[in-house]
């Protein structure tokens, strides 16, 4: 007999989470990249879009494996360091990760490293 998740999925929802956390992902990076680009980023907004980002990338978190299926096929379509990023936060271990807490230097190295290889 097949394990029944304890949480519904909804795949639209799903969807949404994934393409969210990705954008996110990626106004928050060229935010701190290049802050005279957008000088209203000041550190309330950025505190808030950590907050929307962490949501999403919670949200895939609690469909478990199809959280993760849904990111990679995201990732499949649109093999950008976005989706990329979104995966790796899936990826066993990084549960309790935070995007605050993260070396971004190591990040952005490692989805330099790994963007366009699906199986990341």
């Amino acid at each position: 007999m097949a394990a029944v998740s304890a949480v519904p999925v909804l795949p639209h929802i799903l969807r949404q989470h994934a393409e969210q956390a990705a954008f996110l992902w990626t106004v928050y990076d060229q935010a701190l990249l290049h802050p005279e680009e957008n000088p209203e980023m000041d550190e309330l907004r950025l505190s808030r879009l950590l907050e929307r980002l962490e949501a999403h990338l919670d949200g895939l978190r609690l469909a478990g494996a199809e959280g993760m299926k849904l990111a990679r096929d995201r990732f499949a379509e649109y093999p950008e360091a976005g989706e990329l990023f979104v995966i790796r936060m899936l990826q066993p271990g990084a549960e309790r990760l935070r995007v605050a807490e993260l070396d971004l230097a190591k990040v952005r190295e490692y989805l330099a490293e790994k963007r366009g290889t699906p199986s990341a």
